[in-house]
């Protein structure tokens, strides 16, 4: 089962009102648990913080099923939802949101000229490697766009590559995604041309936003 039919089969569990909690264990024993019935909520405790700071068009990286790009839309603002799911993108549709099934290292429509990106719920993670996909979302902005991005708690342990997803129907299923901490992203701006501008905490969630070096 690859990234596609793990997250297809959560989210058609989570919009069912069944159980939809999974967990991605990395050998290095680091791991990271998601809950997709939170995802499909209105809203979640925190996003306020979050989408306060997207004041013009926004790109809503692995958008699940819409819960942001749909308030922002609600809100008045541009924005547009990607995610790889099928599922993710028929959930964020119905309620209104613009989505698109599309992974973010392919051709994303208006590349360079997102005003604001947003990396919610663990997303910083997609793909595997934090490196690549900062230096993809970078090239998605604008020369002065802003990088929204959740992470991980200051003190958690960073991993990278490939997690095993341990979920009702998806035992044992490869998936490539990190864990990036707080204490990380300094380096990790440096290494991807970036630069932090703010951090803040909410409702027990870490955020940053960051912008070109």
């Amino acid at each position: 089962m690859n990234a596609v039919a793990v997250f297809d089969a959560v989210f058609d569990r989570a919009a069912s009102g069944v159980p939809a909690a999974f967990t991605a264990r990395h050998s290095s024993g680091g791991e990271l648990r998601f809950d997709p019935t939170v995802w499909c909520r209105d809203a979640t405790a925190g996003d306020s913080t979050l989408l306060a700071r997207c004041t013009g068009p926004t790109l809503d990286v692995g958008c699940g099923p819409g819960r942001l790009t749909g308030a922002l839309i609600a809100a008045g603002r541009p924005a547009l939802g990607i995610d790889i799911s099928a599922t993710a993108v028929r959930l964020a549709r119905g309620r209104g949101a613009v989505a698109l099934q599309r992974d973010v290292f392919d051709p994303v429509p208006g590349t360079g000229r997102w005003q604001h990106l947003l990396l919610a719920d663990g997303n910083i993670g997609i793909g595997g490697d934090p490196h690549r996909l900062l230096r993809r979302c970078r090239r998605l902005l604008t020369a002065d766009g802003r990088l929204h991005a959740e992470v991980a708690p200051p003190g958690t342990p960073a991993w990278s590559g490939t997690a095993m997803v341990q979920a009702p129907g998806g035992v044992g299923s490869p998936l490539s995604w990190a864990c990036v901490p707080l204490d990380d992203l300094p380096a990790l701006a440096d290494a991807t041309a970036l630069r932090i501008l703010d951090t803040w905490t909410a409702a027990g969630r870490w955020f940053a936003t960051l912008g070109p070096a």
